[in-house]
Order: C-alpha cells, then structure tokens, then sequence
C-alpha cells in the first residue's frame, strides 16, 4: 500500500556497551595532550621571556612597542618607561607594552660585548 516506507529493525548495543571506560576517555586524554604540547607550552614558555625581557630593560635601550612605534629608553620606573622617538619627543608607556628590542641595537650591542671580551683576554694575557 506505502512503497515508500519500510520496516525499521531495532538493533541491539553489542560490543559498545561492553568497553570499559577507561577507553573511552583515551581519544579525549590524547587531545588534552596534544594541545599541551603543541599550544599551552610554547605559549607559556614565550611569555616567561618576554617577562625576562621586559624586566631587564634599561636607560639607553632601544625597543619595539606593541603599536610598532621605534624609541629608545629615557627613564625606566616600575610600571612606566618613557621613550624618546624623535630628538626632544618622549613619549611614556607601560612596561607590557614593549614588544621587543630593536634587532639592529641587540646584534650591534652583542658585537660591543664581544669585541669588549676579546680586548679584555688580550690585556690579561
């Protein structure tokens, strides 16, 4: 009388219901795992050197804000740092808001460092 409809069958669970359920939280467990390592960590471990960096900034260096602006450091206090962008413009911002040092100044200031060391072996020997 329908052509269109036909019987439906229940099935039984089976094997499903039999699992313990220690396997079925091992997919989430392997998850947790992998964002562990592959997002919390190494977001963790970048933001313990920033605060390395930002703690260790001092008059006379020169950074990169989060806005992208240029300076160098005038005066640092405990949450402010004031930075000079151009001649006689000084601008403050908190401390957070360095992104990171001016590249050209760290290698040009590694370069200081070393040469300093050489000249310091070489009048000790």
């Amino acid at each position: 009388m329908f052509p269109f409809f036909s019987i439906a069958y229940a099935q039984s669970a089976g094997d499903a219901s039999s699992q313990s359920p220690f396997f079925q939280f091992i997919p989430l467990i392997l998850i947790l795992v992998v964002f562990w390592f592959l997002i919390i960590r190494p977001q963790q471990k970048k933001q313990k050197e920033h605060m390395r960096m930002v703690g260790s900034l001092q008059k006379g260096d020169k950074v990169v804000t989060n806005g992208g602006i240029f300076g160098t450091i005038t005066k640092v206090g405990d949450d402010r740092i004031t930075l000079e962008v151009a001649n006689k413009v000084n601008i403050q911002i908190e401390r957070q808001q360095v992104a990171r040092m001016d590249k050209q100044f760290v290698d040009n200031k590694e370069l200081k460092e070393e040469k300093e060391e050489k000249e310091d072996k070489r009048k000790n020997k």
